[in-house]
């Protein structure tokens, strides 16, 4: 799936002004993290932006690259100006479709993703004539992420977790609309830094831990005797193995259990 990602306005054209805040930047915060969760997460999903930094781009051009590129979809993230009264979130698809078209079922699920997280006041899905619903030649939405002429809207936009929730909501409906698959994860390496040592045995008498390489040799497991400080006191301690994996360390242990010491156990330094 190809996205077009359009965080609005950038460069020379700073957008709606409000709270200290430009739009063109908080658009652009959205924006990049969006991208980023989209292909950390999910398969098969290549993302054009149309600014990746400050820069000045026109309409004409966001809407002509999206469509040499062939995108599957055009999403533009843009922030709200309006009354000091006005807060809220909202979205809109050209005003030219149907309330049955492929990209109003798209805004249905955008729009409901986006409303799960991003803790604004509902202000509903819309239509509008803006260039880049109408020049685009693939399914398109404008989001309006909040009021930047509103106290409560402007608080939530200069929080770094907000832009992350925002950022997962357009995710999580992107991923949703288009039956995005997640990638698998990674199951957690083991530690390097860890040892998991095979102990077959700790005596007070290093005579007794010499049998006891010697009982292990006889079943074909080596072993060394190796010298350990508890409580003050000189212990010796038959070793059978050390290793990164626990899982490994596992193996032997139980391959040593079996050569009948069962007074054998695991150690992790």
């Amino acid at each position: 799936m190809k996205l077009y990602l359009d965080p609005g306005h950038g460069g020379q054209d700073p957008g709606a002004q409000g709270h200290g805040l430009d739009e063109k930047d908080v658009t652009l915060a959205i924006a990049l993290k969006l991208r980023s969760i989209l292909q950390n997460d999910y398969e098969n999903i290549d993302v054009k932006m149309s600014r990746s930094s400050d820069t000045t781009k026109s309409l004409s051009q966001r809407s002509s690259e999206a469509n040499a590129w062939g995108a599957d979809f055009f999403l533009a993230i843009h922030i709200n100006s309006g009354p000091s009264t006005a807060l809220g979130y909202e979205d809109f698809i050209y005003s030219g479709l149907s309330d049955t078209s492929k990209t109003a079922q798209y805004q249905d699920i955008i729009h409901a993703e986006v409303m799960k997280v991003n803790q604004l006041k509902d202000r509903g899905q819309k239509k509008a004539n803006f260039h880049v619903l109408r020049e685009s030649n693939m399914p398109a939405l404008l989001s309006e992420n909040g009021f930047i002429s509103s106290d409560h809207d402007t608080a939530l936009m200069k929080q770094s977790s907000w832009i992350q929730k925002v950022a997962q909501g357009h995710a999580n409906g992107i991923a949703k609309a288009f039956g995005l698959k997640r990638k698998p994860i990674d199951p957690p390496k083991p530690d390097s830094g860890t040892l998991f040592k095979v102990i077959a045995g700790s005596f007070k008498s290093k005579v007794n831990a010499d049998e006891r390489v010697d009982q292990l040799k006889a079943k074909g497991i080596e072993s060394f005797v190796d010298t350990t400080k508890i409580a003050g006191e000189t212990w010796y301690r038959v070793q059978a193995g050390a290793f990164s994996n626990r899982e490994n360390a596992e193996d032997r242990l139980a391959e040593v259990k079996k050569a009948g010491i069962n007074d054998a156990f695991l150690v992790a330094e």
